[in-house]
């Protein structure tokens, strides 16, 4: 393919694209096909001689829009949102283009520069103390990870590093191994799975905090934990705070668990990967008072901030903690600018050592949308989930589970966890609408996340219309 001919299907593969989003609520939302389906579509080895473009074309309807779950349907209000926008996308395809490895300033300066500069627009969107911000003085700043499990494992990663450090420095003869062997962390029992992997991965225990009627951790169970385990000869260095958990978009009450964490010299990264993106808008800032007292922060543009997969922003105050852990300078990566103290060298903030033009999505988000375009965005998702929320209030055969702040609704049928099973399974089925459940206190709970951009009431009506529909079919089908 040719500078001409990729002019010529570039042109269709966005009109393509355009059609497909355009008329994305057409299509089912939850692929109806069996694991091994693809295989059978295509050849058993790449072809020998090239095949047409055409045909390539033809088999994305043929092979790949069949298993595809569409997650920017209107009708998907499953797991949390994933983020997109057309000017994201064009975005996308001029990093493409360009094509650069940003692991160094050098590598191309401007992978480097952008990406400093967008984490401070964005940290002062979300007003971060300026310890976090980089500005050109500052202490701390911001990175752009793949997602919010690998900014969880860098900055527990770090704490381990540190706190090393920290005690062979007061007591040299004590090894690394005897140190780690005694370190534990902690988490929210509500915490995301990858906050316990990455304990797995870095090494160390990991402790959940249990959390109280709201699902969320509070400071003297928190502390408690923390006394026992210190008067049981072990060393806590890290605990990682959740805004806006997976099951149900709870918030840990970082306010207590903040000045704990400093007393005791426990690293606190705070995971915010959903609800982080409302944190631009007044009203929901006060969800993140207490991140003053927090070593790292994380949340995830790429799900609700307009700025397609993959874009998870990571704040720390003290860069050097970070770079202490990662650091590694062969000859070959070197150059003349990396001790001034001008430049940053991303290799150093994570753990791959390649990493695309990412920061480019969210120059041309921010620009095209501008604050107040993403704050209208943000309000409209939750003004939906709340529609939903009155919707679910008013059937008395439903109830609601926890309280709703952001965009998610989870809410359940009267009755045993059986019940609502059956339930999720005969939604899940009809395909009309996808959701996914979580588990609360022990019950089995539905869970609606307003997830696609192009969502509107209706659709929300539609979707609560078709639950209330199979839920009276399910009802009508139990023996009384």
């Amino acid at each position: 393919m040719d500078a001409a001919e990729f002019r010529k299907r570039g042109k269709e593969m966005v009109d393509y694209i355009a059609d497909y989003l355009e008329n994305i609520e057409q299509r089912q939302v939850f692929p109806d096909v069996q694991p091994g389906y693809l295989r059978t579509l295509i050849p058993e080895e790449a072809p020998e001689v090239p095949d047409s473009y055409e045909d390539v074309v033809r088999d994305i309807e043929r092979v790949i829009m069949p298993g595809v779950t569409h997650w920017h349907s209107p009708y998907f209000y499953a797991y949390f949102p994933t983020a997109s926008s057309f000017p994201a996308m064009l975005a996308d395809m001029l990093s493409g283009a360009i094509g650069c490895i940003g692991f160094s300033w050098a590598a191309s300066p401007a992978c480097t520069e952008l990406e400093t500069v967008m984490l401070d627009w964005l940290g002062k969107m979300l007003r971060l103390p300026d310890d976090f911000l980089a500005g050109t003085t500052g202490q701390g700043g911001g990175v752009i990870q793949g997602t919010a499990s690998e900014a969880t494992l860098v900055a527990l990663l770090a704490a381990r590093s540190r706190i090393v450090r920290q005690i062979q420095a007061d007591d040299p003869d004590r090894t690394e191994a005897d140190i780690i062997s005694k370190l534990v962390a902690y988490s929210s029992d509500q915490a995301h799975s990858s906050v316990e992997r990455a304990g797995l991965i870095a090494g160390v225990r990991m402790k959940k905090v249990p959390s109280d009627e709201k699902f969320a951790v509070r400071g003297e169970t928190f502390r408690a934990m923390v006394q026992d385990d210190k008067e049981a000869g072990l060393l806590p260095f890290y605990f990682c705070a959740t805004l806006g958990t997976t099951p149900s978009c709870a918030f840990d009450c970082i306010t207590e668990l903040g000045p704990i964490c400093n007393a005791e010299k426990i690293w606190m990264h705070i995971d915010a990967a959903y609800a982080g993106s409302a944190f631009i808008c007044p009203e929901f800032r006060p969800f993140l008072n207490g991140v003053e007292f927090a070593d790292s922060f994380n949340f995830n543009p790429h799900k609700w901030l307009l700025v397609n997969f993959d874009c998870s922003t990571m704040w720390v105050k003290k860069r050097a903690d970070i770079i202490g852990a990662f650091k590694m300078d062969p000859l070959y990566l070197k150059h003349d600018h990396q001790e001034s103290g001008l430049v940053t060298d991303y290799r150093h903030w994570q753990i791959p050592l390649g990493r695309r033009f990412r920061s480019l999505k969210m120059w041309f988000v921010f620009r095209l949308y501008g604050l107040k375009g993403l704050q209208a965005y943000i309000r409209k998702h939750v003004g939906l989930a709340k529609e939903f929320e009155r919707r679910v209030r008013e059937d008395q055969r439903f109830e609601i589970c926890a309280d709703v702040v952001l965009g998610l609704v989870c809410f359940r049928l009267k009755g045993s966890n059986e019940l609502n099973e059956t339930l999720l399974k005969r939604i899940n089925a009809a395909r009309r609408i996808h959701l996914v459940p979580c588990h609360l206190a022990g019950r089995f709970v539905l869970r609606f996340a307003v997830c696609a951009r192009t969502t509107e009431s209706h659709h929300v009506q539609e979707a609560w219309a078709h639950i209330a529909e199979i839920a009276s079919e399910l009802l009508q089908d139990i023996p009384h």
